[in-house]
């Protein structure tokens, strides 16, 4: 759904609205404003039989257009929306102006709710527009990571047993995985730190989705595209699959041999994923090339040079950085920030530099999931990070200036004054804490 078309049928409607405060219904002004109105929904329409507008958590959409920023005249669209008491309305191929002329009168009635404004459009005559309930209940950011795993799961067991797996579940949970990001950029990142060692392989696909939306985020992708960089972040891996699992497991330092065949996942993973349903070129590349590096120095070597959708390099920050924050029997995970420290040490030779710049910006000076000493010696979570000032943050005090762990956490709320009262970064392994079991 173009977000310009959204936007402009959004305005036509606020502004038909206001102008009912200065004019009649049948004055010749509003007359205008509907004509114009419904140019931009038949425009809106296009081939489409319907085009839902509604809210998402007091949020407006219309169709897969989240209207995230704010702006009066979707902040007055939803104000409206939540004063007649419904969900949303769905308008339908074959719309007249009549239509639209009605429904604003019909519209002025508060509280009239969904059952009460569809008798009237239905009495008025009006086919082509229809009241529906609000959206269903959201999940939360951790039904949806556990539907996003137990997906993961499916499609990984398919490609064993040599089937080419169903699009439709993924495309689903990314859907909202979107959704969920655009509303709460750090909700699903904090679950990224979950790490299931055992089933390394699908928790790395969905860690690097989910990482992969928030890249997406901080660089202004619309929902669509973020929608196709969190089905490829899914994706990314399938190829090793093919790979005999003892190399993929292998604790020690691969030889040339085994280094070699670990080099063909992205072309096998390319092939899988061809062959599924509802997969672009964007997803492909993201499959083919999210080893590439910035520089063109990785692999797979026959792909070198080709031009290939930004998203692969967005793709690509969140993969390193799922990677360099998970432990393996090579390495410790690195924390949050020292993670971010390790990103920028690599920018414009391995990752893209405008992006990953752009990603670590986003994340503030300490990122959520970092576990940080006070001032005062207290040591707290980060839990939350401001989309406003990524160094206002929230956290979760653990323990208490002595050192002794606390039974009931308390919060702490932080604005980016008080920034400068944490002094420290502390290991959680150090402290023997499992960051995620601290989030909600």
């Amino acid at each position: 759904m173009d977000p310009e078309r959204c936007k402009k049928v959004v305005q036509a409607l606020a502004g038909a609205f206001k102008g009912l405060r200065l004019y009649p219904l049948q004055h010749p002004a509003i007359t205008r404003q509907i004509e114009s109105l419904h140019t931009d929904f038949l425009a809106l329409l296009g081939s489409r039989d319907t085009v839902r507008m509604g809210l998402l958590e007091g949020t407006l959409f219309i169709e897969d257009h989240l209207f995230t920023e704010s702006g009066p005249a979707a902040e007055d669209i939803a104000r409206l929306l939540e004063e007649l008491d419904i969900g949303g309305l769905e308008f339908s191929s074959g719309l007249a102006t009549g239509e639209l002329h009605s429904l604003l009168g019909l519209m002025q009635k508060k509280g009239i709710g969904v059952q009460g404004l569809q008798n009237q459009l239905a009495s008025a005559g009006i086919q082509h527009i229809r009241a529906v309930e609000s959206e269903p209940e959201e999940e939360t950011p951790r039904q949806i990571y556990g539907r996003a795993l137990k997906v993961m799961d499916t499609i990984f067991s398919d490609v064993r047993m040599g089937r080419i797996p169903s699009s439709l579940e993924a495309l689903d949970v990314v859907k909202g995985m979107a959704r969920l990001t655009l509303a709460d950029p750090h909700a699903l990142f904090a679950l990224s730190m979950l790490k299931d060692y055992d089933n390394y392989t699908f928790t790395h696909s969905v860690n690097v989705s989910v990482l992969a939306l928030a890249v997406g985020r901080a660089c202004g992708l619309s929902e669509e595209k973020l929608r196709v960089l969190g089905f490829g972040g899914l994706l990314h891996d399938l190829g090793k699959l093919r790979i005999h699992i003892d190399i993929i497991t292998k604790p020690g330092r691969l030889t040339d041999v085994e280094f070699e065949e670990i080099k063909q996942h992205p072309v096998t993973g390319a092939d899988i994923v061809t062959r599924m349903e509802g997969v672009t070129q964007e997803v492909i590349d993201i499959v083919l090339g999210h080893h590439l590096r910035y520089d063109q120095a990785g692999y797979p070597a026959d792909v070198r040079g080709r031009k290939m959708s930004p998203l692969t390099d967005m793709a690509a920050i969140a993969d390193t950085y799922d990677a360099i924050t998970t432990l393996r029997s090579y390495q410790r995970p690195l924390t949050p920030r020292k993670a971010t420290e390790r990103l920028r040490k690599v920018k414009g030779s391995a990752l893209h530099p405008e992006y990953t710049e752009i990603f670590i910006e986003s994340l503030g000076t300490y990122p959520v999931g970092s576990l940080v000493r006070l001032d005062n010696n207290v040591i707290g979570l980060v839990v939350w990070v401001s989309t406003r000032d990524p160094d206002t943050v929230e956290l979760k005090i653990l323990f208490d200036g002595e050192g002794r762990k606390l039974s009931d956490p308390r919060r702490l709320k932080l604005d980016g004054s008080e920034a400068k009262r944490i002094v420290a970064e502390v290991d959680p392994f150090v402290k023997g804490i499992e960051v995620t079991d601290y989030f909600e």
